[in-house]
Formats: structure tokens, C-alpha cells, sequence
């Protein structure tokens, strides 16, 4: 049976996350080398999870304890694929999953089907400006070939400011280069593939106005609506969130909005005051029932379900 959330303005609605990075042991590996410190759990202040299994475990009942029925989880280093895989066999009726993709890597189209058919992976999550590389390189669009030969199989691509601020923290380098970050270099791609379906995530992060333009463009392009949004404090004429909703839901309607939380780590969890701030501003907007629930959730499952 799934799980409504009853305490919204419409009454019980069922609540997907499409953005929930899974900072596996094999994230806290990775950090721990680069920093070359192996307790840099300790340093954040976060739980490091004992395996894959147990974050799984830890994550459906933050999830329970919330009310939301599924979430998408991100994969946060590169093809750590097996660990979201152990979470999506673990739970198949609450997760799915991406993975941070780095198509400069070798061979990541083979690794991309060995992950859907060993790990049930539904995606790939691309950083070009973390990884030096335009959107449009030939390496992107052989990968993304690969991702759409299978239907329900999502793209996100991360553009605008990308700040990781656990690095910052531990006072890791954060090479990335915002050569790489706007929405417009996605048309071609997106025009190019048509039948695979891309992800903006938190409104285009600065380019809102850009990622609006290329989704007006492109009816395969889609928006999540994670995180604080923080980004419009940068845009110099002034721009609320609300403004950003109700803009985004006049260019391109209801369904191709999605929601996420950006929650990532424990003993935080699932952040909350994220949907609850969405909550009113779509109310304030005027948004129904039936809007309400698809982006909240139902455009999502409409998407993974191909």
C-alpha cells in the first residue's frame, strides 16, 4: 500500500523524493583517502554506515518516519554502483537509483550496462563541471545512447553553481569549472536524443533562466526542485522561490516538475523543512490536489515506470 503523507493542504498525498544522495561506505573511503584521514566522519560530525545494507535499512525507516513512499538515490562518487544496488534489492518498492557517471572514465558505456543489469540502476547523475567536460562531448553522447536503449532510464546533469560544502569542511580542493555549467550546452543533446528523458536539478542552480529556455525547447527536459535553492541570493534583480515555482510551472506545466530533498547524511536524515517550505509556496500559488501530487511525487514514478 503506499504511504500518504496527510498533513498537506490537499489532504493524504504520496510523496517520492527524486534526489537522495546515498553517501555509502565507499563514499567515506573516498574522502578518507583524499583527505588522508581515516576518520573524517568524526571531522563532519556525520554517522559512517557499516555497509551498504544497513544505510538502506537506515534511510527506509527515515523515510517511514516521514511518510514518503520512495526515493531516488544518488550514487555520490563515481560508478559506486553496487552500493545503491544492494539498496534497491534491499528495498525495490522504495528505491531506485543513479549513479555519478565521469564519461571521461574508460569505458563507460560498458560499465553503465553492466550497472542496470547487476546493480538495477535506472540512471546516470553527470557533473561536467566537476569533471572537466562539456555536455556535448562525443564520450557524453555515446553514454547517453547506452542510457536510453532502456525505457524509465534517467539522466540528471548538474548545472550552475556547485558547491559541496563537506569538502570545503575538510578543506579539499573543489576543482570544478563553471565553463561547464550551463543549461544551454543540454540542448543538443536533449534535441538529439528525444526519447531519453534529462534532469536539471535545483532549478538550474543560477541558470534558471537557461535551464527555462532549454525545457521550453525540449519536452524531455525536466527540473527538480532540491535542496535550499539558495542560488537565487546570487541573481542581482532579486528572485524568490516562490517566483521560481510559479515561472517554472507557467513554462513548462505540471508535469515536468519533480521534487527532491538534496537530504544526504545522518545523523541529519531526511530533511524536512524542505518539502514543508514547498508546501507553501505551492499553496500560496494556488496549486490543486492534482498538481500538488505530481510534483511531488507521481511525475517521478511516471518517469521510472518508462
Amino acid at each position: 500500500m503506499p504511504k500518504l503523507l496527510a498533513n498537506t493542504p490537499w489532504g493524504g498525498i504520496e510523496v517520492s523524493d527524486a534526489h537522495l544522495h546515498f553517501f555509502s561506505p565507499a563514499f567515506f573511503q573516498s574522502i578518507a583517502e583524499q583527505k588522508g584521514d581515516p576518520f573524517v566522519a568524526r571531522l563532519l560530525g556525520w554517522d559512517e554506515p557499516t555497509s551498504p545494507e544497513a544505510l538502506a535499512i537506515r534511510w527506509a525507516s527515515e523515510l517511514d518516519s516521514h511518510q514518503v513512499q520512495s526515493a531516488t538515490l544518488i550514487a555520490s562518487i563515481p560508478n559506486d554502483t553496487q552500493s545503491v544496488g544492494a539498496a534497491v534489492q534491499a528495498f525495490p518498492d522504495r528505491f531506485h537509483a543513479v549513479y555519478m557517471a565521469n564519461p571521461l572514465l574508460p569505458s563507460p558505456d560498458i560499465r553503465y550496462q553492466a550497472a542496470v543489469s547487476e546493480d538495477q540502476v535506472s540512471g546516470i547523475f553527470l557533473f561536467p563541471a566537476m569533471h572537466h567536460y562539456p555536455i556535448y562531448h562525443d564520450k557524453v553522447c555515446a553514454l547517453v545512447q547506452v542510457v536510453g536503449s532502456k525505457p524509465g532510464n534517467l539522466v540528471y546533469v548538474h548545472c550552475g553553481v556547485l558547491s559541496i560544502g563537506f569538502r570545503k569542511k575538510l578543506a579539499l580542493p573543489c576543482n570544478f569549472d563553471m565553463r561547464y555549467s550551463n543549461p544551454i550546452d543540454l540542448h543538443g543533446l536533449a534535441t538529439r536524443f528525444p526519447r531519453v528523458n534529462f534532469v536539471i536539478p535545483h532549478f538550474g542552480a543560477g541558470f534558471f533562466r537557461e535551464a527555462l529556455m532549454v525545457a521550453s525547447q525540449c519536452p524531455n527536459v525536466y527540473l527538480d526542485t532540491s535542496g535550499s535553492n539558495a542560488w537565487v541570493k546570487l541573481i542581482p534583480e532579486g528572485l524568490t522561490l516562490t517566483q521560481v515555482f510559479r515561472k517554472a510551472l507557467d513554462v513548462l506545466g505540471p508535469k515536468r516538475l519533480l521534487f527532491g530533498s538534496d537530504s544526504s547524511w545522518f545523523p541529519r536524515g531526511w530533511v524536512g523543512g524542505v518539502l514543508e517550505e514547498q508546501f507553501v509556496i505551492l499553496r500560496e500559488i494556488g496549486v490543486d490536489e492534482e498538481v500538488a501530487g505530481q510534483i511531488l511525487g507521481g511525475n517521478l514514478r511516471r518517469l521510472l515506470a518508462g
